[in-house]
């Protein structure tokens, strides 16, 4: 009889070896299927949250159409400036308006009264030349 069951035992083994040749198979498909979309998580994260992400590409474009408008701003400021100084520069008319406003030059005769400064002005008052 032992012989028998030997036999038995022999004769089962190889559908054992399957059975378990399948179950290691199985789990390798569910661990790899794991680590896959765990890897594709991570990268979705990246792609969306990550230094080179989509959220950061929509805060670039918006601080460069920012920075576009300041330029543009800028460069009127500066053509206003230029426009400026080229009539300071050629127009005695522009000096001697310039020389009036800012330092309160007068022409012999004239008498310039300076009001008060109005409460949260913060320029200096210059003083009253007779």
């Amino acid at each position: 009889m032992e012989h028998k069951s030997e036999s038995g035992t022999l004769d089962r083994l190889p559908a054992m070896a399957e059975a378990a040749r399948d179950r290691f198979f199985h789990v390798r498909r569910r661990l790899a299927t794991f680590g896959v979309g765990a890897l594709a998580a991570v990268m979705g994260y990246g792609v969306f949250f990550g230094h080179n992400g989509i959220t950061m590409f929509a805060h670039k474009r918006s601080e460069e159409r920012d920075l576009q408008l300041q330029m543009q701003r800028l460069q009127v400021e500066n053509d206003r400036l230029r426009e400026h100084v080229d009539r300071l520069q050629n127009d005695p008319g522009a000096i001697e308006h310039q020389a009036r406003e800012e330092l309160h030059y007068t022409r012999a005769g004239e008498v310039i009264y300076t009001l008060p400064a109005k409460p949260g002005d913060t320029r200096p008052v210059p003083p009253v030349t007779p």
